[in-house]
């Protein structure tokens, strides 16, 4: 199998529910809500299935606000990617990839700027090989097409193997298998934890090759696979 990992973004390379919490402590401030709201929002947040402009619509409903929506979603788009992060050793795991000769890329779904502003202002540039965004390539994961196109403009064929690093079971670990690739799933805490309850009954198809904690761990799964 060619060395391919491609990586999922939000809740994989960045942490992007932390960077929300931070956000929603924010926009309650500024707009005089009780700082419980802050806890709605991420509620919210949790439960929405999609893109995130009509997120806003719901907001803005929610609170009566006069700013209209796509305003609320352009300056939300501005503020996360300087909110989140990417740890240290995630980083140190890519380069090490890197140094073994692999071709890394990030698949995302996203708007363009929101999405790139996070890879750029975490260092992701500097330390994968290319990327594609759902909303530049106008198509979204778990759709195959995005995965080729991912693996193409990292130099190879998607045909050749390879390996999705994510941790939506649905948009990496389904829509990476659907492309022919092995994969590695990234769970929050709480499935986590369901995970070690049930073990392998916890999956409905395709199940991951394997689970981790963090990025750093998928590297290492796909250093002792080489």
């Amino acid at each position: 199998m060619q060395r391919l990992a491609l990586f999922d973004l939000d809740n994989t390379l960045v942490q992007r529910d932390r960077a929300f919490a931070a956000w929603a402590q924010e926009f309650t401030a500024e707009h005089g809500l009780d700082s419980k709201w802050a806890t709605w929002l991420s509620f919210a947040d949790a439960h929405h299935d999609g893109p995130m402009d009509t997120f806003f619509d719901l907001v803005r409903d929610e609170f009566a606000l006069s700013t209209p929506a796509d305003e609320l979603w352009r300056q939300y788009r501005h503020r996360m990617p300087q909110l989140v992060s990417c740890s240290a050793e995630d980083l140190a795991g890519l380069a090490k990839l890197r140094r073994r000769g692999w071709k890394i890329g990030i698949v995302t779904n996203g708007m363009t700027d929101n999405q790139l502003g996070k890879i750029r202002n975490t260092g992701l540039d500097r330390h994968v090989d290319a990327w594609c965004i759902s909303h530049d390539v106008d198509i979204r994961k778990p759709d195959p097409r995005i995965f080729q196109l991912a693996a193409h403009r990292c130099g190879l064929a998607i045909d050749g193997g390879g390996w999705m690093i994510g941790d939506s079971l649905t948009l990496d670990i389904a829509g990476g298998a659907g492309a022919g690739l092995r994969t590695v799933w990234i769970p929050e805490p709480r499935l986590a934890r369901q995970h070690t309850t049930y073990g392998p009954d916890f999956f409905l198809p395709p199940a991951p090759d394997a689970t981790v904690t963090s990025v750093a761990e998928a590297v290492d799964v796909l250093l002792t696979a080489e």
